[in-house]
């Protein structure tokens, strides 16, 4: 008897009503309008609430009419798998759905969170050397710009090759600088927290053949990202061969050739000497970076002290 009342003691002592039903299509929402939230707050970056935005879209479509209760780690372990992606992709999967899964957690829609008994991969990363542009391949890539719709692209290749600013013109750096953060008669541009990728504030110094191209160009005239701008992106990545980081990473690779110096390098570029010790140092001679910075424009460049009479 005595066994039977603990029994009947310790399973009302360790009750729990079960968890809502909660449609996953709803969950997703909820789960959508607090990361929007945080975006707006600068707590993530809109291209992680893309990522987040994409993967959750994926779920609702692949589990229509499903309850967020109703998940096992082999459902999915099996959604995680489809496709059969690299594992990068997959690891990036399924933090995405975890991170959701979580939330459902603090929401008490589940107990234990189902992801956490889902495999998860170990990747040996193994990057070497940065890809740059030579200073021949800049100077051709410039004179080229320069009669392509009527300059229009100049200055935003100019920032990103003569200044190292983060291209992504849909949510990096060059997406959100403004041009009042580029003062030709300081020398300086202020890349601000709420501009830097890693939400740093950092100082960029304007280098003599970048203060010419943005004379012969001004932001008054030319938007930095204008029109039309994924189109006009592609055709000229894909003329001259480019890929996505290869102007900031030639900007570092002549920085570091010019000055000799990792620290200021990486105050510049806004990342740690440890990053351009290992992807950078040794990438240009000092000879060819004198080339690289010595790139002007050949459109007639307005006489600031004229300008200024005027």
């Amino acid at each position: 008897m005595d066994a039977h009342r603990h029994y009947v003691d310790h399973a009302l002592k360790n009750y729990q009503e079960p968890p809502p039903e909660t449609p996953l299509t709803e969950a997703i929402s909820h789960y959508i309008a607090e990361k929007t939230r945080e975006q707006e707050r600068t707590l993530i970056s809109q291209s992680q609430l893309r990522s987040i935005t994409r993967e959750m879209n994926t779920l609702k479509q692949r589990f229509p009419a499903a309850l967020v209760s109703q998940f096992t780690p082999e459902v999915l372990t099996d959604y995680l798998e489809r496709g059969k992606p690299a594992l990068k992709t997959y690891n990036n999967r399924r933090g995405l759905v975890s991170t959701f899964f979580r939330f459902a957690r603090r929401k008490e829609w589940i107990r234990s969170n189902p992801i956490k008994r889902t495999p998860r991969f170990r990747i040996a990363y193994r990057r070497g050397s940065a890809t740059t542009l030579t200073a021949e391949q800049v100077a051709q890539l410039m004179e080229f710009l320069e009669t392509y719709e009527r300059g229009t692209l100049v200055p935003y290749f100019a920032l990103c090759l003569f200044a190292g600013l983060r291209p992504c013109f849909r949510d990096g750096e060059m997406s959100r600088l403004q041009p009042a953060s580029i003062n030709l008669d300081t020398g300086v541009i202020h890349v601000e927290p709420q501009v830097s990728k890693v939400r740093m504030k950092r100082l960029i110094t304007i280098q003599p053949n970048l203060a010419a191209w943005l004379r012969a160009y001004p932001l008054q005239r030319y938007a930095m990202v204008p029109a039309l701008m994924e189109k006009r992106h592609r055709f000229v990545f894909r003329k001259f061969e480019l890929s996505h980081d290869i102007l900031r990473h030639t900007y570092i690779s002549m920085f570091v050739g010019k000055v000799r110096s990792i620290a200021e390098a990486a105050l510049q570029a806004g990342n740690s000497e440890e990053i351009i010790r290992r992807h950078y140092l040794d990438l240009k001679s000092t000879a060819e970076a004198e080339l690289f910075f010595g790139i002007t424009p050949k459109a007639i460049i307005p006489d600031p002290g004229e300008s200024a009479s005027r």
